[in-house]
């Protein structure tokens, strides 16, 4: 597949590219075309060059977790030092911080506490909805609601309306890193398996409550297994439209079990981001919004992935623990935002979590 013809693919029926010819451009598409064809397609689906942006806080209830990814630096185990469950004053106050800068989303999740059920989620949930009704509340990864569910004894549907019927917007990705169960058995064996992550996001699109899809890459995948990563959310985002974006991020190494384990493992390069990113938006034709990740890779290259298919540069994160856990601790702002939207041609906008315009720039 060349540049002209994704160039004529956007003015006649699109082909759906096949899981051999996506893998032969993550192996041998030059950087540069690969950038041009995923343009193409972003310009299709976002012709007035709108590039968005949320502001939000991620809210981490929690470092108590039982499953033991060797992958993170964030999590610790029950009666270590260190531990902490957020008050419901502590997350009150950082709810009001965030309402002082204009915010709208709590990313809300923490680790798997082994104790905690439906009935403290329940509570939580409805004590934010009902004293902040003007945030969204995205929150709970598929592992989290998955265990919730087990410890309760009730089914993964149930759990879902029950929080559903507390507040709860929608969930994120998180958790999924690779949906190859081959990575999964080495870098998180105690998480969720993929037709697991899988279910929980099926039968969330079911009662109608949106979701992300996530990849982590970085790690011990290969590109088959990034490949089939991105074959099970397109397929699952075929049954239901459930997915309102992907967002990829690369592996940081320092600090986590699995660097002891591979000492060999090296950052990714910003080249196989914007690589595999360009690939991603080419692949998976049925996801509206492809999100940037400057966390990861800093600002200079979240701006350089919206020449690479992104049409949205993600969260300002007034707040973030997890990959600043591992050593890396970019920030940006609103202003920051706007600023490097305009620099590459684009129309800045913030958002809200389903993808509405709320103010453009």
């Amino acid at each position: 597949m060349t540049a002209q013809a994704a160039n004529t693919d956007t003015q006649s029926t699109i082909k759906r590219v096949s899981n051999s010819e996506i893998l032969d451009l993550i192996r041998y598409g030059d950087l540069r075309e690969l950038g041009v064809m995923a343009s193409a397609i972003k310009a299709r689906l976002h012709p007035s060059k709108t590039t968005t942006f949320v502001v939000d806080r991620n809210i981490n209830y929690t470092n108590i977790c039982w499953v033991d990814c060797k992958f993170c630096a964030f999590k610790r185990r029950l009666g270590e030092e260190g531990v902490y469950i957020l008050s419901f004053e502590e997350i009150d106050k950082k709810i009001d911080e965030l309402l002082e800068i204009g915010g709208t989303q709590i990313l809300f999740q923490g680790g798997v506490h082994p104790k905690l059920k439906i009935e403290y989620y329940e509570e939580l949930v409805g004590h934010i909805a009902k004293k902040y009704p003007m945030i969204t509340i995205h929150g709970f990864s598929a592992i989290e609601i998955n265990y919730i569910a087990k410890i309760s004894k009730l089914s993964i549907p149930e759990v879902l309306k029950r929080l559903q019927n507390a507040g709860l917007s929608s969930i994120p990705g998180a958790g999924a890193e690779i949906l190859s169960d081959r990575v999964r058995d080495i870098i998180a064996p105690k998480k969720l398996d993929t037709k697991e992550w899988l279910e929980v996001h099926r039968e969330a699109h079911k009662i109608g409550m949106k979701s992300t899809a996530t990849m982590m890459f970085g790690s011990v995948e290969d590109d088959e297994d990034i490949v089939a990563h991105w074959d099970c959310i397109r397929s699952l985002q075929d049954e239901f439209q459930g997915f309102r974006a992907f967002i990829m991020w690369s592996f940081q190494p320092n600090n986590t079990p699995l660097q002891k384990e591979f000492p060999n493992l090296q950052k990714a390069s910003s080249n196989r981001y914007l690589r595999l990113l360009a690939c991603s938006r080419i692949y998976l034709d049925n996801f509206m919004n492809i999100q940037s990740s400057w966390v990861t890779q800093g600002s200079h290259i979240g701006q350089l992935a919206l020449l690479f298919g992104a049409n949205d540069l993600g969260s300002t994160m007034m707040e973030e623990n997890v990959v600043s856990s591992a050593g890396v601790c970019n920030s940006i702002n609103a202003q920051e935002m706007i600023a490097l939207i305009k620099d590459v041609g684009e129309n800045p906008a913030k958002r809200n979590t389903a993808y509405e315009i709320l103010e453009r720039y």
